[in-house]
C-alpha cells in the first residue's frame, strides 16, 4: 500500500490487519488478518489525500460469472436486503470481487469497492468495504471518510486500528494517538486492541519518542506462551522498536520470540534476527 517504508525496507504495504469487522463481514478478506509488515515508522505524509470521484464519474469494473454474492458473510447479506433484489445482488457480485483481488489488485479492489458504494452508500458494509479497499490501496483520505461513515451507519468500534494508520499516513501522529486513547479502544478484542497498540507505538516513532513507542507495546501479553497471529505480530513490532531505540541485542532475542510464534511465518522475524546477529558489531 503505498504511503511509506515498512520496517524491513521493502516496498509500502498495509501496516495493519483488515480488523474483525473485515473478517466478519466479508470472509475473503480474512485471509489479510495477519502480514508480515507492522506500522511503518516515520514515514513522509502521502501526497495521495484526494476524495474519491463523485459517483457520476465512477466506471462499471467487469464481473467475472463466479462473482457470486451467496460467498458473502450472512451479516452482510442480511444488510443488502435493504437493497431491490436486483441491485442487492449486482452490489453483493461487486464486494466479492472487492476481497477476492485485494492481494493482488488493490486498485482493482477499490474500483469495484467504488461501484459498489455508488449504488448502495447507506449499507454500513458497503462503507466499510470501500474504506478497508481505499486502505490497501493507498488512499487514506478517502478511507478515513469511508469508515468514519460506516461507523456511523452501523456503530461498530472495529477498524480503529485502521483508521488510525490512516492519520499516520497523513502527517497526523498525534490524531492516530488520541485513537488509541479514545473509549472505544476499550471495546476491541484481543486481536484488533493488538494491532491498535502497534499503530500507536508507530505514532510515537513519527514523533521522535523512541523509547515511548517500546513501552506502549510492553504488557504481559509479550512473554505469555501461544502461537495467535496477533502475538507474532506484536512481537515483530516490539523488537523493530527495540531495534529503532537502539537496542539491538534485545532486538535480536524478541526477533527470535516474534519466530518462535509465527507458525504461519507470515512475518520475516527469523531473518531478521540472522542478519543482526551477523551484522559487525561497531567499532
Amino acid at each position: 500500500m503505498p504511503a511509506g517504508p515498512s520496517p524491513t525496507g521493502g516496498t509500502d504495504q498495509p501496516a495493519v490487519a483488515c480488523g474483525r469487522a473485515a473478517a466478519r463481514r466479508i470472509p475473503a478478506m480474512k485471509r489479510r488478518a495477519v502480514t508480515s509488515r507492522m506500522a511503518p515508522p516515520a514515514r513522509a505524509p502521502s501526497q495521495r489525500q484526494g476524495v474519491a470521484p463523485s459517483e457520476s464519474e465512477i466506471p462499471r469494473p467487469g464481473l467475472p460469472a463466479d462473482a457470486d454474492p451467496r460467498e458473502l458473510d450472512r451479516e452482510v447479506r442480511k444488510e443488502l436486503l435493504t437493497l431491490p433484489k436486483g441491485l442487492a445482488d449486482l452490489v453483493g457480485a461487486h464486494l466479492v470481487m472487492v476481497a477476492r483481488v485485494l492481494d493482488e489488485d488493490p486498485q482493482l479492489a477499490l474500483a469495484h469497492a467504488r461501484f459498489a458504494r455508488s449504488k448502495a452508500s447507506r449499507v454500513a458494509s458497503v462503507r466499510e468495504a470501500a474504506g478497508l479497499a481505499a486502505y490497501h490501496a493507498g488512499e487514506w483520505s478517502e478511507a478515513l471518510t469511508e469508515l468514519r461513515a460506516a461507523r456511523r451507519l452501523g456503530g461498530d468500534p472495529g477498524c480503529l486500528a485502521v483508521l488510525a494508520d490512516c492519520e499516520r499516513a497523513l502527517g497526523r501522529p498525534e490524531r492516530a494517538l488520541e485513537i488509541a486513547r479514545s473509549p472505544e479502544a476499550g471495546q476491541l478484542g484481543t486481536d484488533e486492541a493488538v494491532e491498535l497498540r502497534i499503530v500507536a507505538a508507530g505514532a510515537r516513532r513519527d514523533l521522535g519518542q523512541f523509547d515511548a513507542a517500546v513501552v506502549a507495546l510492553q504488557g504481559p501479553d509479550l512473554d505469555t506462551a501461544g502461537q495467535e497471529p496477533w502475538r507474532a505480530r506484536l512481537r515483530y513490532a516490539y523488537a523493530d522498536n527495540l531495534l529503532a531505540a537502539g537496542r539491538e541485542q534485545d532486538a535480536i532475542r524478541w526477533f527470535l520470540a516474534a519466530a518462535e510464534a509465527d507458525v504461519e511465518e507470515t512475518t520475516d522475524a527469523a531473518e531478521r534476527a540472522v542478519a543482526l546477529s551477523e551484522r559487525p558489531a561497531p567499532e
